[in-house]
């Protein structure tokens, strides 16, 4: 190989690069000013916010909801870590590394108060009646013995007391005409000492064995009933969205009647639309006169966590999707109509408050003392 043909590779190169630097210098002069689709989509990409913080189980479909999703991250900039605890469970716990705590009732927030819990604020989202779940035969077995009436479409436990006091004296299942049941006439509940339904029910339970508020003077008159209803339910689920899953599930046999939230069948028949049929001529929301609302208070702890509380309070859309997909009350404007639920009336009447947070916090450490 002679001298000429050893420099064609360094001629190669050099050819090489130049040309590569006539493409560079034409494309900064062609482009000059302009944008490409990548730095569109780098410049308008949000700055989106992780905001953390527990849930009571009952809301976790409503914030995995997709339009949820898209909304908060696309007009707000913020995506939710929400994870399920106990409302009692979480306003009594450590609540480092949270933005926000979402209980279910306004008396989990009282006794967050009252623990000197730290907030930049607090107010409530939406709510939802205490109701309990059965099914057609235990309705109808119900009717019978006039504990139970029917009004429309809606069904209410007219009697509660009467209902209270066939638990408390042990009547059976058989005894009404349900043979086919097993043991006592019971109503499941979770644990009140760490789900907010279970704790709100033991209020209410309170109040209808008392025949009014229970207050320091007429607590010691109820407490010994509402202690002996919870201890012979034995083991409670923690979380109102667990139960409601194993009352579906399991069938009447294991749990012929609970107690729950207004929302959940709502969002249950929505998520299993082939269901549907079947859910309506199966089971039944029946509602206790009286009742309480179990409010759905936001504790924001951080910034962020207010920021989350002012999207969810003020968007139409977010309020919508809470009713008309999750069943969540945001208004006296829910029109019922709108779900694909029967049965479930525009108002709640027959309503009393709960006792007040230091009555109810001797009430959940006398039923969880066992």
């Amino acid at each position: 190989m002679d001298k000429t043909e050893k420099s064609y590779p360094v001629v190669r190169v050099l050819l090489v690069i130049a040309v590569v630097g006539a493409i560079a210098f034409w494309y900064k002069h062609a482009h000059k000013g302009m944008i490409t689709t990548a730095t569109v989509q780098t410049a308008a990409a949000p700055q989106v916010a992780t905001v953390s913080g527990p849930v009571g189980g009952e809301k976790l479909g409503y914030l995995a909801d997709p339009e949820v999703i898209k909304i908060l991250r696309d007009k707000y900039g913020l995506a939710v870590n929400g994870f399920k605890e106990g409302s009692i469970d979480m306003v009594q716990g450590p609540t480092t590394g949270d933005d926000f705590l979402w209980p279910s009732s306004q008396v989990a927030l009282e006794l967050y108060k009252e623990r000197g819990g730290a907030m930049k604020r607090s107010d409530t989202v939406f709510s939802s009646p205490i109701v309990f779940y059965s099914w057609t035969p235990v309705v109808d077995a119900l009717i019978k013995v006039k504990v139970v009436r029917q009004l429309g479409a809606s069904y209410y436990v007219a009697d509660a007391p009467k209902l209270i006091r066939m638990i408390d004296s042990g009547t059976q299942w058989k005894e009404i005409g349900l043979p086919d049941l097993y043991g006592r006439i019971s109503i499941r509940s979770t644990d009140p000492a760490k789900s907010n339904s279970g704790m709100m029910f033991s209020g209410l339970l309170a109040n209808i064995v008392t025949g009014d508020v229970v207050t320091d003077q007429t607590l010691p008159q109820c407490l010994p009933t509402v202690k002996t209803f919870f201890s012979r339910l034995g083991y409670m689920e923690g979380s109102s969205a667990d139960l409601f899953d194993q009352f579906v599930t399991q069938g009447e046999g294991q749990n012929p009647m609970i107690v729950a939230y207004e929302n959940q069948l709502t969002e249950y028949t929505l998520q299993h639309p082939d269901y549907r049929t079947q859910i309506q001529q199966q089971i039944r929301i029946l509602y206790p006169q009286p009742t309480v609302w179990s409010d759905h208070p936001f504790i924001a702890l951080t910034d962020n966590g207010a920021r989350l509380l002012n999207a969810l309070q003020s968007d139409p859309d977010l309020r919508r999707i809470a009713w008309e997909g999750h069943g969540f009350r945001t208004s006296l404007q829910n029109d019922p109509k709108t779900l694909q639920v029967s049965g479930i009336p525009a108002t709640i009447q027959n309503v009393v408050p709960m006792p007040r947070p230091q009555v109810m916090a001797t009430i959940i450490k006398a039923v969880s003392a066992d």
